[in-house]
């Protein structure tokens, strides 16, 4: 899956499956999985590239009671399941 840069966030509305981007209340990065898991990006390393693309490293891993969970990376703003 292709994300999807969001800019300007502050909370407004929940993000799309697939879109990231840096909270502007708070500065902390955050992605919006493929399956709709929110993932916080607070303890990971967030490259940033030139396109506005992200990296994101280690892998994204969300667990959610009674939701399930989401395991996979984030390169250059494509989606991919661990």
């Amino acid at each position: 899956m292709i994300g999807k840069r969001i800019y300007g966030y502050a909370g407004d509305g929940i993000p799309a499956a697939g879109e990231y981007g840096k909270d502007d209340r708070n500065g902390q990065w955050f992605a919006m999985c493929p399956n709709d898991m929110l993932a916080n990006l607070a303890h990971h390393e967030v490259t940033e590239h030139e396109d506005g693309t992200i990296t994101v490293s280690p892998s994204i891993h969300v667990t959610q009671p009674n939701a399930g969970e989401y395991h996979g990376y984030l390169k250059r703003g494509v989606w991919s399941d661990a």
